[in-house]
């Protein structure tokens, strides 16, 4: 058996910003070889490069490899459809109509390599009245109804914290692709694998929805939790910071009553069940936080985790970037970068019992493995190269 789940299979990313590369990135994780296709200078997201590279892009394009290539010259395209011809997967987030503009769309590609998994991911979708639409995270946000759901009543609508739409994208373009490839397996064919970043993050409202289901009316936004009938659901400030506490079952109320020293709550009819709290959530918010303001946010979460209550310290991202207990899995990889310093960056979340873990490694540098891969593997030389360098092509 191989070491790695997709040991073999080889990649071909032309994406951008954080979607596709999300998604190349676990397939980079999982063993593949994933050959990321960028200008020659290299994909956006790069900013200025060397020193200045964001660490975004080098969580995201972790394990690959670099070529460039100028796709809107001939001899780009030419190069991109000999790579094509040897690879299992392309992955792309253009807008839609690009790649056929250019030439080199899924019906082209799938005639040159029946047997490719082409995925395509955009904000939208492939059809409908708004495929067109531009879209990038934040935009996504607002017509997915997140940003109209986060925030706080009265106030203006506001943006969930990261990238949900992009990366929700990317899962789902990773685990498209990857049923794909299962199905190839069975049938010998190919196919095109769409998702769009609107329909991915339809599932992310599901108690939103639900709320909206059963009462009939789109629920008032709160910041501290969802709509749902959970009582206590909340956040709770401590002497230096918060915690957050989420009771989906009696015995969690019961645990979270007795650590509070409100033990009398429950003999009391008023609060022995999620819908009769909720009433009168206001006033069990205050008895907690009454609670955890007289106590440091590490001894509020103690006392708590020891009950068996979910709970968990709202962290700060430096508290993140070296969480002990991510370190002590492996999650994170501290590493030092000739040009960036000293760093953490994260492997994939996805674990296999009976495959090694991938080595985190470097992000390449734009157009770093040109010689290697259109000189040694596709048989270009080095006068033909040097050609295309000094024409912008590669």
């Amino acid at each position: 058996m191989s070491s790695t789940p997709l040991a073999g299979i080889r990649v071909i990313d032309l994406t951008q910003i954080y979607q596709g590369p999300y998604a190349a990135f676990l397939m980079a994780a999982a063993g593949a070889d994933v050959i990321k296709v960028e200008p020659p200078g290299g994909e956006r997201l790069r900013g200025r490069g060397g020193e200045h590279t964001p660490l975004s892009f080098a969580m995201l394009n972790s394990n690959k490899r670099s070529v460039t290539l100028d796709l809107k010259s001939p001899e780009g395209k030419t190069l991109l459809e000999s790579l094509v011809r040897e690879a299992d997967v392309l992955l792309e987030n253009f807008a839609p109509g690009v790649m056929d503009r250019l030439g080199i769309g899924w019906e082209h590609l799938h005639r040159l390599n029946p047997r490719l998994v082409y995925g395509s991911g955009t904000g939208y979708g492939l059809s409908g009245p708004d495929k067109d639409q531009l879209a990038m995270d934040h935009t996504i946000q607002a017509a997915s109804g997140v940003m109209a759901s986060t925030g706080d009543e009265g106030q203006p609508p506001a943006r969930a914290g990261g990238a949900p739409s992009d990366l929700m994208g990317g899962v789902h373009m990773y685990a498209g692709v990857m049923s794909a490839l299962v199905g190839r397996s069975l049938t010998g064919k190919g196919t095109r694998v769409e998702v769009s970043m609107l329909e991915a993050m339809f599932f992310t409202l599901c108690s939103e929805f639900a709320a909206y289901h059963a009462r009939g009316e789109v629920p008032p936004r709160d910041s501290s939790r969802s709509p749902s009938g959970v009582c206590p659901y909340g956040r709770y400030q401590c002497r230096d910071g918060w915690i957050a506490i989420i009771c989906v079952a009696e015995a969690h109320w019961r645990a979270v009553a007795r650590t509070i020293g409100q033990q009398q709550l429950l003999e009391d009819e008023n609060f022995d069940a999620a819908y009769k709290r909720k009433k009168i959530e206001p006033q069990i918010n205050a008895m907690i936080e009454a609670w955890s303001s007289q106590l440091s946010r590490q001894e509020a979460f103690t006392r708590l985790r020891d009950a068996k209550v979910p709970v968990a310290p709202v962290k700060t991202l430096d508290e993140v970037y070296v969480d002990p207990h991510l370190l002590a899995r492996g999650s994170l990889t501290p590493m030092s970068h000739p040009l960036l310093g000293s760093l953490n960056l994260p492997t994939s979340p996805i674990r296999y019992s009976d495959y090694d873990r991938v080595t985190v490694e470097f992000f390449p540098e734009p157009g770093e493995h040109n010689a290697t891969v259109f000189g040694s593997e596709l048989g270009l030389s080095a006068e033909t190269l040097e050609d295309y360098r000094s024409r912008g092509i590669i």
